[in-house]
């Protein structure tokens, strides 16, 4: 498996809804749209789930539907349980990502320093390049990846502060491989809401189809 095993649902720009945690939510937001999706597997995170919660949701979702375990510095025998998509999310090196079992997403805030490594890491198969603080919902300066943009050479994804009405712009500046979003479709800190789900999805859609 690598980033061509993860297809694009809308034709052009990929989707991931993080933070899922129930199976209806997973249907809801693979059917609005996402080409992936997000479980977070870190306890101080109000979108944690447990081994049962995560084996539900991966249960309902086809196959070619990547569900995505965000782990945060995991230790070696820690990671030797995740065995599809992972995206690690701390302060994880280049020998941790050479460990993992499956592809790996590396998440990480924005600098050109971090993108510039990551995107020399072969065992990284996607970039998912954050605002500050690991999954806070906070954007980052756009104009400044930008000015890199066409010198990354591994698939892109951009998370941070994107929400339903952020996104066109980010597509059209950016075109980035896929988006992530978290917070942005929830109606409280860890509760996803359908209509923010299916709107933030038809956004990407439209910003998709202005593009061509």
């Amino acid at each position: 498996m690598n980033a061509a095993d993860w297809p694009s649902s809308t034709g052009a720009t990929r989707i991931k809804i993080c933070g899922i945690q129930d199976p209806d939510m997973a249907l809801l937001a693979v059917e609005a749209g996402a080409s992936a999706i997000g479980i977070v597997r870190h306890e101080p995170s109000p979108r944690h789930v447990d081994d049962q919660q995560a084996q539900r949701v991966r249960a309902v979702l086809a196959p070619e539907i990547p569900c995505i375990e965000v782990v945060v510095d995991p230790l070696p025998d820690q990671l030797a349980r995740y065995q599809g998509w992972i995206q690690l999310h701390g302060e994880e090196t280049e020998a941790i990502a050479a460990m993992a079992k499956g592809p790996v997403v590396r998440g990480f805030a924005f600098s050109e320093e971090a993108v510039r490594r990551w995107d020399a890491c072969t065992d990284v198969d996607v970039l998912l390049v954050d605002g500050p603080g690991k999954g806070a919902g906070k954007s980052f300066d756009h104009s400044a990846l930008a000015a890199i943009r066409n010198e990354i050479q591994t698939p892109l994804v951009i998370a941070g502060g994107l929400d339903p009405d952020s996104v066109n712009e980010v597509i059209r500046n950016l075109r980035p491989w896929g988006v992530d979003v978290s917070s942005g479709v929830e109606s409280e800190r860890g509760i996803k809401d359908p209509s923010r789900i299916k709107a933030f999805c038809e956004a990407v859609r439209e910003a998709d189809e202005a593009s061509r």
